[in-house]
């Protein structure tokens, strides 16, 4: 019995970018030609001539996530916890305003992070937060409060996207996850290697394309089936749709339903 991804998909592919620079457009552009998704963690309190403003977030990041990534970019490992709270719900207010739905996830700002800061950050609704520390591999995170991420567009990712698509083991659940800065593609005048990669990774039929919240909220409403002893019924008391492989037969588990497992 394994846990897939939406309509038994056992990859997804999931992207993630910082700042909320005005180049996050044509990023946006790009993600939406592929049919591919993005997390987009933005500074609320740091304005500025190449910022996107608060009264575009909503329309400009549909069918994306928009994220926190505290209110002034402060190195908060360096700061008191006390700040830290404030930079995390300010941050989560204004972007809240602005797109009209709870900010739940955060990137930490310069990669700063501490065991402090990571035992707060659920009292202050956060439930992920990204890390730098690429892993080069396709695992899914043991803790998403330290959620490392596959690679930085910079470094490798036509080769990681190749082996991603080439992964056939069903048995496992393969998460492909690209970080980085809209900025940089326009500083390093090197938009054709995100054009190329989305081409490449776009529209096939066994990845499931998702935000990070998306992933999240999937892999916790798998987390809280509950199955009787024989594990001939499985139970989901979410609001979210799960899909399990069991014996090689796909199970879509509706929320609210009890499944019968043949």
């Amino acid at each position: 019995m394994y846990i897939c991804f939406p309509e038994g998909k056992h990859k997804v592919l999931t992207m993630s970018y910082d700042d909320g620079m005005i180049f996050d457009r044509r990023l946006v552009e790009i993600f939406n030609k592929n049919g591919i998704k993005g997390t987009f963690h933005l500074n609320s309190g740091l304005p500025g001539d190449n910022k996107i403003p608060l009264s575009e977030i909503s329309e400009l990041y549909a069918g994306h996530e928009v994220s926190a990534h505290t209110y002034t970019h402060p190195t908060i490992a360096r700061c008191p916890n006390e700040q830290v709270v404030q930079q995390v719900l300010a941050d989560r207010e204004a972007l809240e305003e602005a797109c009209g739905y709870a900010v739940r996830g955060m990137s930490y700002p310069n990669g700063s992070v501490s065991p402090d800061i990571v035992s707060l950050l659920p009292y202050c609704g956060i439930e992920y937060s990204r890390t730098v520390k690429s892993t080069q591999g396709f695992g899914m995170p043991d803790n998403f409060l330290l959620w490392n991420p596959t690679c930085h567009h910079k470094h490798n990712i036509a080769e990681l996207g190749k082996q991603f698509l080439a992964l056939n083991k069903w048995q496992y659940l393969h998460m492909m996850y690209v970080w980085g800065h809209s900025y940089e593609f326009n500083n390093d005048n090197n938009w054709n290697i995100i054009e190329e990669f989305c081409e490449m990774m776009g529209g096939h039929d066994d990845i499931w394309y998702a935000t990070n919240i998306e992933i999240v909220d999937y892999m916790n409403a798998a987390k809280n089936l509950k199955y009787t002893v024989s594990c001939d019924k499985v139970y989901n008391p979410s609001a979210i749709t799960v899909w399990a492989n069991i014996d090689g037969k796909i199970y879509r588990i509706g929320a609210g339903e009890t499944v019968s497992i043949d």
